[in-house]
C-alpha cells in the first residue's frame, strides 16, 4: 500500500538555478517598460557576492522593499516579462538538477519551487520544469496592475517553512517523507522540518550547519558523490599539479590535445595497455583544462579509502557481470550535462598473444553510450606505458635513469552511426589503431620474456606454450 504523499521542495537562486535570477528578470522588465528605469546603486556587487557566497540580509532587504516599486505595473507586461525570463532561465537549471527532478518525478513525489522571488515570475520557470506547484511570495493587483503591497507573507526564512508546513497540511503530505534542497543558511529552517534536507551549493554558514547536522551535501552542476571545494571540484583544483613532472620515471609525448572538446559532453575512448594507462589519459584531460568521469571496476570503489577517492572525483562504478545499464545511464547522464567520460572500450588489458595483436578489439559499451548521449568519441592512441607499469608488475617501474616515452595521441572526434553497435565498435577501434605507431599495426611474435609481462603476477601458466599460436588461429 503506498504511503502518505511526499513532496520535493527546491529553492530556486544557486539551488535549482546557477546562480540568482535577479538580473535576467530585471533585464527582461525593462524591455516590457516597467521596472526601473535604471539599475539599483551598487545592485551589480550584491549581486556577485550573492552568486559567490549566497543570501545575504541586505540582499533580502531589496527583495522585501522590491514589492513597493512594482506600484502601478501593468500586471500583463510582467507576465509577459517573465515568461521571457524563463526562456532564458531554464538554460541556467544546473546539469544534475534535472536528473534529480526526474527521479522524484518517478517516485510520485509531489515537485514544488518554494522560493522568496514573487509567485510570477517563479511560476513560468516551474511550468517548464514540469513542477507541480510553487510557493513563493504574492504581489497584490487591483484592476490589472500592481498596488506596491504584499499579498500574504514575504517567503522567506522561518515565514518559508510555515508556507511548506501549510501546503503539506492542505494537499495531505508527510513532511517526514518529503525531501527538501537549497543552497541558504537562512532555509535552514526549512531543512529541519522535512525528513531528507539536501544543502545544495551550500553558502559558509549552511555548510557548517550540514556537516554537524550530517545534512548530505551536494553541488548538481557535478554528480552525485563529487566533492567541491570553494565552489570547485577536485580535478579543478588539483589540475595545475597533474603535470608531467609528477612522474620523473616516465617522458610524454602529447600530440592533437586540440581536439578534445573545450566545452560539452565527449567521450574519450583509448587502448588499454598497462595500468599506468590511467595516468596517462589523466594527464592528457588535465592538459585539455576538462575533468572527466572514469568508468571504474566495483573493486576499486570498494576499497575503503581508494573507493571514497574515486567516488569524490566522480568515477562511476561499473560491476561486471550484472548485465546492469546504470553505469552506461549514469555515464549518459554526465554527457548530456556536458561532462567528459572516459573509456577503456577493451574493458581490461589483453594478455598473452593478444598483447600483441595489430587489431584491436572492443566491447559495445562506448558505442551505446556514443547513441545513448548524441556526443562525440574521440579516439586515443595510448603507447610505451607497458614499459613503465607492466601487467606483470605489482607496482611501476622507477626508472629515473633512462626513462621510457610514452606517446598520447589524440584523433579528431568522430560520431558514431548508432544503429549497428558492432560496426560502430569496429570504426571506433580502427580509429584508435591508427593513432599508434606503424610497429603496432604489424603482428611479430613476441619473445618469451614479453609474453611474461602481459600476465598479471601469480599466472600459474606457461607463456611459453601460448607463444606458439596467434589469437583466433585454434
Amino acid at each position: 500500500m503506498r504511503g502518505p504523499l511526499a513532496l520535493a521542495v527546491f529553492d530556486l537562486d544557486r539551488t535549482l538555478l546557477a546562480g540568482g535570477s535577479g538580473p535576467i528578470i530585471a533585464r527582461h522588465l525593462r524591455l516590457q517598460g516597467v521596472g526601473p528605469d535604471r539599475d539599483i546603486p551598487g545592485g551589480d556587487l550584491l549581486f556577485k557576492v550573492f552568486h559567490l557566497i549566497g543570501e545575504t540580509r541586505p540582499s533580502i532587504e531589496i527583495a522585501r522593499r522590491a514589492v513597493r516599486a512594482s506600484k502601478g505595473w501593468s500586471v500583463e507586461a510582467v507576465a509577459r516579462a517573465a515568461e521571457a525570463a524563463a526562456d532564458e532561465l531554464v538554460d541556467l537549471v544546473q546539469p544534475f538538477a534535472h536528473e534529480l527532478i526526474a527521479e522524484h518525478r518517478a517516485a510520485s513525489r509531489r515537485l514544488v519551487i518554494a522560493s522568496t522571488t514573487p509567485d510570477h515570475f517563479v511560476r513560468p520557470l516551474a511550468e517548464r520544469l514540469g513542477f507541480d506547484d510553487v510557493i513563493s511570495t504574492h504581489w497584490a493587483t487591483e484592476g490589472g496592475v500592481y498596488t506596491g503591497e504584499l499579498d500574504g507573507p514575504f517567503v522567506w526564512g522561518r515565514a518559508k517553512r510555515d508556507a511548506v508546513t501549510a501546503y503539506a497540511k492542505a494537499v495531505g503530505a508527510s513532511l517526514s517523507r518529503s525531501s527538501a534542497y537549497s543552497d541558504s543558511y537562512f532555509d535552514a529552517p526549512l531543512l529541519s522540518a522535512v525528513g531528507h534536507p539536501f544543502a545544495v551549493n551550500p553558502d559558509p554558514r549552511l555548510s557548517v550547519l550540514a556537516t554537524l547536522q550530517r545534512w548530505p551535501i551536494r553541488h548538481l552542476d557535478v554528480p552525485p558523490g563529487v566533492v567541491k571545494f570553494a565552489g570547485r571540484e577536485l580535478q579543478e583544483l588539483g589540475r595545475p599539479f597533474v603535470r608531467p613532472e609528477m612522474f620523473p620515471y616516465a617522458r610524454f609525448e602529447f600530440h592533437g590535445v586540440e581536439n578534445i572538446p573545450s566545452n560539452g559532453g565527449a567521450i574519450v575512448c583509448a587502448n588499454h595497455r598497462s595500468y599506468f594507462d590511467t595516468a596517462a589519459i589523466s594527464l592528457l584531460i588535465a592538459r585539455a583544462g576538462r575533468s572527466a568521469r572514469f568508468l571504474g571496476k566495483k573493486e576499486v570503489f570498494d576499497a575503503p579509502v581508494l573507493g571514497r577517492l574515486a567516488t569524490a572525483f566522480g568515477g562511476i562504478r561499473v560491476e561486471r557481470g550484472t548485465g546492469s545499464d546504470e553505469p552506461l545511464e549514469r555515464a549518459a547522464v554526465a554527457l548530456r550535462a556536458g561532462e567528459v567520460v572516459g573509456v577503456m572500450p577493451e574493458g581490461t588489458i589483453p594478455r598473452g598473444p593478444a598483447f600483441f595483436e595489430p587489431k584491436l578489439r572492443g566491447r559495445w559499451g562506448a558505442a551505446r553510450l556514443a547513441a545513448i548521449s548524441g556526443v562525440p568519441i574521440v579516439p586515443v592512441g595510448l603507447w610505451g606505458t607497458e614499459k613503465v607499469w607492466p601487467r606483470s608488475s605489482r607496482l611501476p617501474i622507477f626508472n629515473l635513469v633512462n626513462p621510457p616515452t610514452i606517446t598520447v595521441r589524440v584523433g579528431e572526434p568522430i560520431m558514431l552511426v548508432g544503429k549497428d553497435f558492432e560496426n560502430d565498435t569496429v570504426r571506433l577501434m580502427v580509429a584508435i589503431s591508427s593513432l599508434l605507431p606503424q610497429e603496432a599495426r604489424e603482428y611479430r611474435v613476441p619473445t618469451d620474456e614479453e609474453l611474461r609481462l602481459t600476465y598479471p603476477p601469480g599466472y600459474k601458466g606457461d607463456p611459453t606454450q601460448e607463444n606458439q599460436r596467434r589469437p583466433g588461429t585454434d
